[in-house]
């Protein structure tokens, strides 16, 4: 049995999903990125490959760690890709975004897509039909709306995300609840809407933690997976793992 595992590693979050003979198993949060709790992993797994999406300053001896226990790849703008990026500065596109286009050109060979991220912020992600990554939108995700009422008010509290609440909030909490969460979906359907004024027809992928909450508020088509990096994770590590055979 092959056992590969995609760390990303994003703003708020360390994670990592497992795959065994190409199929997604589940995914796991980790405390930290010590070398500790990294080896403890591997030991656990024993993975043939491994790949590291990252977007923080992750632990300097990572690397060699994940390098040592077999295949490894970091993901960069140098990565072997599915897909093109025509823009000014490839160097400059996150990884994370990198791996959700890679999941949607495999998924969706041929047509227009528009992947959208729910993570420390909402990305917008646009791939056109000859796979090439055009680039898209960043927002403040849910956490930081949160927050910046929270530092920029002299009273406001800081609240933790609820799926209880209702349309209209008979209290601070359930005021601030309703303005950033369905604050959110009308932006996420704003935007799917403006797409469809340019490219009439073009899939649409909603991924990240939150994703199957914030499906049910959407008035657009969607297809909707919170595992979707990993998947666009494990494509890059094969592509790459055969390209350097």
């Amino acid at each position: 049995m092959s056992v590969t595992l995609c760390f990303d590693f994003g703003n708020t979050r360390k994670k990592v999903g497992v795959f065994l003979n190409g199929a997604f198993q589940t995914e796991e949060f980790l405390e930290d990125d010590q070398p500790a709790t990294i080896q403890a992993l591997l030991e656990r797994y024993k993975p043939e490959k491994t790949i590291l999406s990252s977007v923080i300053d992750h632990h300097p001896e990572l690397e060699t760690i994940l390098a040592s226990a077999g295949w490894f790849h970091r993901l960069s703008h140098e990565s072997k890709l599915n897909f093109r990026t025509p823009v000014g500065k490839p160097e400059t596109i996150g990884a994370d975004r990198l791996a959700m286009m890679s999941a949607a050109v495999s998924l969706f060979p041929g047509s227009h897509t528009l992947v959208i991220g729910l993570g420390t912020c909402i990305t917008y992600n646009f791939v056109n039909k000859e796979r090439e990554f055009l680039g898209g939108g960043i927002s403040p995700g849910m956490e930081i709306r949160f927050r910046s009422l929270n530092d920029y008010t002299a009273k406001l509290p800081l609240v933790k995300k609820d799926w209880e609440f209702p349309l209209i909030g008979y209290d601070t909490k359930t005021n601030i609840l309703s303005g950033v969460i369905f604050g959110m979906a009308r932006e996420i359907d704003g935007f799917i809407d403006l797409y469809h004024e340019k490219y009439r027809n073009f899939n649409v992928l909603l991924t990240g933690g939150d994703t199957a909450f914030f499906a049910r508020h959407l008035k657009n088509k969607i297809f909707a997976d919170p595992h979707l990096i990993y998947k666009g994770l494990y494509a890059i590590c094969e592509h790459n793992y055969y390209e350097e055979k």
